[in-house]
């Protein structure tokens, strides 16, 4: 068989397109930095755009937390975050940037009320100045984001109304978002496993609702701030309507709403999976990005 010179040319030029499209971004799974705050490694996983390394810039940078259960892998394997940037940044939809997700444990990214746990404290003041200068990233409060899902959108939320100064935007899937009422009624059983440790462990009903847990309270939080400090931070709120976090997700809308805050505000039809969260990040991530182009 004889293949003319111009069709090996046709060949290579095609081989090499499709070889090109089929790049991704470089996926770095199993990342650490020592923590003095906390006394451990903590573990984190980055996600980097196809063209880091050979681009010869600096990117805007997304947090992404994972939910109560999972750990810094979880967006990866079940998330398949990769898959959906690669797809999103090639066709436009997000600019390429930089993707970190650390892992939490069960902290609920905040600092306990005995001070055993400060990871609050290890995430402001540790981890992202070093991952910031670890990586390309452009280090600014307009190029940076943060999104999480359940334990990670509240971490999202808090982080956003503690921390305005740091970040542009935070987009919250099914966030854990809990009223007064929701914590007073909390089974026993279920607050001192999963809350106890944060708010103060054998407290019932009405004790609950102290100072600690009124300090990482999202509503109470946004019920505290002025329109203009809310409006420090460009916020996205989904939720699955058959969510069991749909009535918290809704008063958040209700009071950002009463303060008149914009924001955007999602009700899909849903509930507390993967499945939801995949369909939605990338419109959370799509948020994020238009607070990184330049009107």
């Amino acid at each position: 068989m004889k293949i003319s010179i111009t069709g090996l040319l046709l060949l290579f030029v095609f081989s090499s397109a499709n070889l090109f499209a089929q790049q991704g971004g470089k996926v770095l799974e199993e990342q650490h930095i020592k923590s003095k705050i906390l006394k451990r490694n903590v573990d984190y996983a980055v996600y980097l755009p196809p063209d880091y390394g050979t681009a010869h810039r600096s990117y805007p940078i997304v947090y992404l937390l994972h939910g109560y259960t999972d750990n810094h892998t979880g967006w990866l394997q079940f998330g398949e975050i990769n898959r959906y940037a690669d797809k999103a940044i090639a066709d436009g939809t997000i600019p390429p940037m930089v993707i970190v997700m650390p892992n939490a444990d069960s902290s609920w990214y905040i600092n306990s009320y005995d001070g055993k746990e400060k990871y609050e404290d290890f995430f402001v003041k540790e981890f992202m100045p070093q991952v910031e200068k670890e990586y390309n990233i452009k280090a600014e409060k307009k190029y940076r984001g943060i999104a999480g899902l359940s334990m990670g959108g509240y971490g999202t939320l808090i982080y956003t109304l503690k921390h305005p100064e740091l970040f542009a935007a935070g987009a919250a899937l099914s966030a854990a978002v809990f009223p007064d009422d929701q914590i007073i009624s909390t089974p026993d059983d279920t607050w001192d496993k999963i809350f106890g440790q944060l708010w103060g462990r054998g407290l019932k009903g009405k004790d609950r609702i102290n100072a600690a847990w009124q300090g990482y309270s999202v509503l109470g939080l946004v019920q505290s701030k002025s329109a203009d400090e809310l409006n420090d931070v460009r916020y996205w709120i989904d939720c699955g309507d058959d969510d069991f976090l749909t009535k918290g997700n809704c008063m958040l809308h209700i009071a950002l709403s009463e303060k008149k805050v914009p924001h955007e505000f999602r009700v899909r039809d849903g509930a507390h999976t993967w499945t939801y969260w995949r369909t939605g990040i990338v419109d959370a991530l799509a948020f994020i990005g238009d607070s990184f182009r330049q009107k």
